[in-house]
């Protein structure tokens, strides 16, 4: 492969991992919510 192929394959990678970080955190602070409002209800 040439040079401009890799650096829009590179780009492409880069951005699935950001959207893949994004979703992984939203993930954990859901469940972190959800975690502490059911500890909450329970007092």
């Amino acid at each position: 492969m040439s040079a401009p192929e890799d650096e829009v394959i590179r780009a492409r990678q880069r951005k699935a991992a950001r959207v893949t970080a994004i979703l992984l955190f939203a993930f954990i602070a859901l469940t972190f919510a959800i975690t502490i409002a059911k500890l909450t209800v329970n007092r």
